[in-house]
């Protein structure tokens, strides 16, 4: 395979500087490498970028909305559950994965302190130098209280937590064709081997750099058998799980900790479902979402559903206990909101509806908790708790 003249250096375009990693590793690329420079690679990955990513509205210049930039009740509500979890694990610090605008933050500081549960610190801990800086802008108010780590320490106290930072990892892409297993990697245009099943993909137009898709027999599967012998393409999550042990490792350290993941995603027996084929692989831009990874590379984010029962297995064996599993719907009434809506305006009301709603939020967004031994329930799962479902 010939190996293409490409640009490397800080001057190159993202669409570059992918091209030489391609070359690099002999032609192809696993499709969670290219992933990782997609989102994260300085100065050009879409979470790298000086550019807004979060907001309500596609008119100004956002892509996506998170729970937190709806409604400022998800924060108020969510802060009933870690101000529980301080209490029992005698901490008063929180950390944040992956904090995006700080509009979390910001919410739960205020909360927190509005509920007697005064934080000493708040910790962010985020790859990206772009959304650091906006977040240092927000919580500026806050003042020493908020820090920002860029290397975990020896071990973790308090609580943890993270918002729609698991389904931001990179995934490996498995594609079973006639039978076959492969593992799903990018190649360019101008190099790219014969297809397997003698039917060239679509090239993907990137600067001036051609991506395209090429599938290669590998021994990785999925950790379920996938019933059936038609074509399916999913992804598995090596990142999200090695992610979740790391930090399930540093609580057991600590000695008392507790942490909740907000995100949207299934227990495997959904996830790898026989009739979900084409996989959970999508990219939003400006509100919009398709299933185009190659194209537009480091202007939109791409993103996967999070498999909840590979993370509880995951913080399962480095010796958390799982608190529980449920909708965020669920979660956030137990957590109170309800009376939260009650005492505010209709339009807030209206927003926060999206929180809960089934068509919504509520239904495709799940919360998971774990925590070390001796935690006592937890106040987010005591009624819809769907433990026995991962």
């Amino acid at each position: 395979m010939n190996e293409p003249s490409v640009t490397s250096g800080p001057a190159a375009t993202l669409g570059e500087r992918i091209a030489a990693e391609i070359a690099t590793a002999g032609g192809w690329l696993p499709f969670d490498r290219f992933m990782q420079m997609a989102l994260y690679a300085p100065g050009g990955g879409y979470y790298a970028r000086d550019a807004r990513q979060f907001g309500v509205l596609a008119k100004d210049g956002s892509d996506f909305v998170t729970a937190p930039e709806l409604s400022p009740l998800f924060a108020r509500a969510l802060a009933a559950q870690i101000a529980e979890s301080l209490a029992a694990t005698g901490t008063d610090e929180v950390w944040e994965f992956g904090a995006g605008s700080g509009a979390l933050a910001a919410g739960l500081i205020d909360a927190l302190d509005a509920l007697g549960q005064p934080l000493a610190r708040y910790t962010i801990v985020d790859v990206s130098g772009a959304l650091r800086a906006r977040q240092q802008a927000r919580l500026a108010a806050h003042g020493e209280r908020v820090r920002w780590a860029s290397q975990l320490p020896d071990a973790l106290r308090g609580v943890v937590v993270g918002n729609e930072v698991l389904d931001a990892m990179p995934v490996k892409l498995l594609a079973r064709r006639a039978g076959a297993w492969h593992e799903r990697g990018v190649v360019l245009e101008s190099n790219r081997p014969p297809a397997l099943d003698g039917q060239a993909p679509a090239a993907i137009e990137n600067e001036a750099t051609r991506f395209a898709w090429h599938d290669r027999p590998t021994d990785l599967r999925p950790p379920l058998e996938v019933d059936g012998a038609h074509d399916y393409v999913t992804e598995i999550h090596p990142q999200a799980r090695a992610f979740i042990a790391t930090v399930a490792g540093l609580l057991q350290r600590g000695g008392a900790a507790a942490a909740y993941f907000i995100d949207y995603g299934f227990p495997e027996a959904e996830y790898y479902h026989p009739q979900r084929d084409a996989g959970t692989l999508v990219c939003h831009r400006a509100h919009r979402v398709d299933d185009d990874p190659l194209s537009d590379v480091g202007d939109k984010d791409i993103t996967t559903h999070v498999n909840f029962t590979d993370v509880a297995l995951a913080a399962q064996d480095a010796g958390l206990d799982v608190l529980g599993y449920t909708s965020q719907s669920r979660f956030l009434l137990n957590c109170g909101i309800a009376p939260l809506m009650e005492a505010a305006d209709l339009p807030a009301r209206a927003t926060a509806m999206k929180l809960l709603a089934e068509h919504e939020m509520g239904e495709l967004f799940k919360v998971i908790g774990f925590a070390t031994p001796g935690h006592p329930p937890a106040l987010g799962f005591a009624a819809g708790d769907r433990s026995h479902r991962l």
